[in-house]
């Protein structure tokens, strides 16, 4: 009776650790099986390409000017403040130039003076020619002798003289009085553009210089056109072309892109970096841009129609030099890995050159936790219709 019973206790705890160790292994099996991955996709779709040169480069006013005094002296008046608009011929400021308006006022006494030293010579001339015609006919008549021809032609002849001497006073009195006035024209300084106030250094008192030795006391800008200044690399020169756009951004005023016209092309390349200096126009009406700002844009050399591109966030081991890199491509609701040659980069979009098709759904979130052959749950992306 011992020995059954103790045959039955044991064969009750072999048949209970075979249904633990069953048991086990069935929950083992249950966790291998991977649940789908939750990923977002969306249908590769074929847009139009701009093919472009990214560049970066600086905005300075097209027209602009540093205004100095053409004649030394004290700073009179000042007529104008910073940041304000000006129109050409505007006054802006006036040198102290009583001495030369002193000046100009004995140099108008001396004009009036000769033309009436030239009103004299010319009355005396005539009289002179009168007295000479009236001699030769008394000549005629046998009632003068060849003396008194002879003195009334040289008496003629001198005042005529006298008149040239009195012409040429006047010149130089003229000449005179326009320089004096001409320099008395300087005392005024006044804006030769229309544009705005961007430097005033300058005072009432202050001692103003000539302009080879001064600095300059005011700046005006016309921020209406601007230049932007870009460098392009050696390998990308021959792509530019004039007339080319150039649309660019600026930190100051983000999600605002502008365009610029390709106007100028340097003829020879920098001897420092084997970079080529462009310059494009930028029509700035009304004046949002300013001078000074750094910008990042693209020259556009060309457009293309059914191109698909995918974000770049969208590709795993992405290869710029080669060119290539790894997506994930949802068939049936499984992924499957996918290698593509890539083609131009515009920003966050790269061009896919081969290995995708339009209409192919290709993983664009949840990505980073899928392997080749993972079942997943596809949810649309943000923006996809």
């Amino acid at each position: 009776m011992k020995r059954t019973a103790a045959y039955l206790v044991a064969l009750l705890i072999l048949m209970n650790v075979t249904a633990c160790y069953k048991g086990e292994e069935k929950k083992s099996a249950a966790q291998t099986i991977k649940p789908p991955v939750a990923v977002e996709a969306v249908a590769a779709a074929s847009s139009e390409l701009s093919d472009g040169i990214e560049v970066t480069g600086s905005l300075e006013p097209k027209f602009s000017v540093d205004i100095k005094t053409q004649i030394p002296g004290l700073i009179q008046q000042v007529y104008v403040t910073e940041w304000v608009r000006v129109r050409k011929g505007q006054a802006l400021a006036r040198i102290d130039v009583a001495e030369t308006e002193a000046m100009v006022k004995r140099a108008e006494a001396a004009v009036e003076s000769a033309r009436a030293n030239l009103a004299q010579a010319g009355v005396a001339a005539t009289r002179a020619e009168r007295e000479r015609e009236r001699i030769l006919k008394l000549k005629e008549s046998g009632l003068a002798t060849r003396q008194a021809v002879d003195d009334a032609g040289s008496e003629a002849e001198a005042a005529q003289a006298r008149v040239d001497a009195a012409h040429a006073q006047l010149g130089v009195a003229g000449g005179e009085l326009r320089q004096t006035k001409a320099r008395q024209d300087k005392a005024m300084v006044t804006s030769p553009m229309d544009g705005v106030i961007a430097l005033r250094d300058v005072n009432v008192g202050d001692l103003a210089s000539d302009a080879a030795a001064g600095k300059p006391i005011f700046r005006i800008v016309d921020n209406r056109l601007l230049n932007l200044t870009v460098t392009v690399s050696s390998a990308d020169s021959s792509r530019i072309k004039q007339g080319q756009p150039l649309e660019f951004s600026v930190d100051a005023l983000t999600g605002k892109t502008f365009t610029g016209t390709v106007m100028f092309i340097n003829p020879e390349l920098s001897s420092a970096d084997r970079s080529l200096r462009v310059i494009a126009e930028v029509r700035n009406v009304p004046e949002i841009l300013k001078g000074g700002l750094f910008t990042k844009g693209r020259i556009i050399t060309g457009r293309r129609s059914g191109v698909l591109q995918i974000p770049r966030s969208s590709i795993d081991r992405f290869d710029l030099v080669a060119r290539t890199g790894v997506i994930y491509v949802v068939q049936n609701g499984i992924a499957h890995t996918r290698t593509i040659t890539t083609g131009s980069v515009t920003g966050e979009q790269v061009e896919v050159v081969a290995g995708l098709k339009s209409g192919e759904q290709y993983v664009v979130r949840g990505g980073f936790n899928l392997k080749d052959g993972d079942a997943v749950t596809v949810a649309a992306a943000n923006g996809a219709k």
